[in-house]
């Protein structure tokens, strides 16, 4: 995703493995597989061009972050879901929870005036 983000354009498996093979030894049909895995999830958006696909994100960097800390919470309920919130704003820096405080009032503040 990070090297999908990085292009203005929608990006063929060809110039995403040229992107990657400079940093790393990956095989292109690993990137082809991975690219096609993330249309099929609704990440990626695989965009017909002659014989080939193109891949662009279907989703932001902070819609993706959130869409996994849901999946990752979905996998626990009740007192466990609890924890594991409690666990994860108990290791977050200072700024990062100064930074929940924040969005959580701005949620609080936008559910209160919906209500009125």
């Amino acid at each position: 995703m990070e090297q999908l983000w990085a292009f203005e354009a929608p990006a063929t498996v060809r110039q995403v493995h040229e992107a990657l093979a400079g940093s790393r030894d990956i095989a292109y049909t690993t990137v082809m597989t991975v690219l096609d895995r993330l249309a099929r999830k609704g990440s990626a958006e695989q965009i017909r061009d002659g014989r080939a696909y193109r891949y662009r994100p279907a989703v932001s960097r902070d819609e993706l972050t959130a869409e996994l800390m849901h999946e990752a919470l979905d996998t626990v309920d009740g007192t466990d879901r609890t924890a594991a919130l409690l666990r994860f704003i108990g290791s977050v820096s200072a700024d990062d929870a100064r930074a929940l405080r924040e969005a959580l009032e701005a949620v609080e503040s936008v559910e209160g005036s919906a209500r009125d």
